[in-house]
């Protein structure tokens, strides 16, 4: 990373790889898509745009199964297997979010035909989760949660798609609704232009973002792999391999409280019963 996109990338949460795909790395993409685009399913109203009428719109289309664009049968899965440890991508993520960064979940299909439902802003550390969370610290910035976007088509100024309020990963007020639901986005919601081909990088957690809908009569597609650091987990097989009775064996768990069940659970992106409160007699429960 040159000194201005560190610059920029810290101060916006934000970063885009101009034609970083080849024409030919982008055609192959592409015809593995066109290859699967029988098996992409619209979902239905989507009920995260949290009420907003400015995100309104049909279902998107989506082929989110982890590791599924991986798995395809050669030569379909080569162009993703390639996008995996691309030397742009490790490069920038060795500095973001550490060396040793490990792919955590994805890669994900996110696709749009005009009048695709866009999706609530939500981000900004609020609540705080460490696992992807951003700080910077004697010189070092280090980012726990990062998402690669690979975009497969172009995006102009007001087509939709990936949006995002700049700088919000050090905010420190709690987001207004308007800005939320872009209602009333008071001006702060960007929406980033990407031609085919470039590859964009966001704080995944620590930024707030979200997608506008989509307007464009083209197709939208994008490829995301969700990347996180060494330590820090954020869902995939993890979660799954979690609970007390997987992590540790029935055997050890048999007969717990679910007090003590819950600091039993393994390495995880949080889950919600795996959370203790203390009252002020000094009773412990689940939260």
């Amino acid at each position: 990373m040159s000194e201005e996109e560190r610059y920029f990338w810290d101060l916006t949460g934000y970063t885009v790889i101009k034609g970083l795909m080849t024409p030919a790395e982008l055609a192959a993409a592409n015809a593995a898509v066109d290859v699967l685009w029988d098996q992409i399913e619209p979902g239905g109203e989507d009920a995260a745009t949290a009420g907003s009428q400015a995100l309104r719109g049909s279902g998107r289309l989506t082929i989110s199964d982890d590791a599924f664009l991986l798995q395809l049968q050669a030569p379909h899965c080569d162009p993703f297997r390639r996008m995996l440890a691309h030397p742009a991508v490790v490069g920038r993520l060795n500095l973001m979010c550490g060396k040793g960064f490990r792919f955590d979940h994805g890669p994900h299909f996110i696709g749009g035909e005009k009048g695709t439902v866009g999706l609530r802003m939500h981000g900004a550390g609020d609540p705080h989760r460490p696992y992807v969370a951003y700080h910077h610290h004697d010189g070092q910035m280090f980012c726990g949660g990062v998402t690669v976007s690979w975009n497969l088509a172009d995006v102009n100024t007001g087509d939709g798609g990936f949006a995002c309020v700049p700088g919000s990963h050090k905010s420190r007020y709690p987001m207004p609704k308007g800005v939320q639901t872009c209602d009333d986005d008071m001006g702060v919601v960007e929406q980033p232009t990407v031609a085919a081909g470039d590859v964009l990088l966001f704080m995944d957690g620590a930024q707030t973002h979200g997608t506008h809908p989509w307007t464009s009569d083209a197709q939208r597609r994008a490829v995301l792999f969700k990347y996180a650091s060494r330590t820090s987990t954020r869902t995939g097989a993890s979660t799954r391999l979690a609970p007390p009775e997987i992590y540790w064996g029935p055997e050890t768990v048999e007969g717990m409280t679910a007090e003590q069940r819950a600091v039993m659970y393994g390495p995880c992106a949080s889950s919600e019963k795996a959370f203790l409160s203390v009252s002020e007699d000094g009773k412990v429960s689940l939260d």
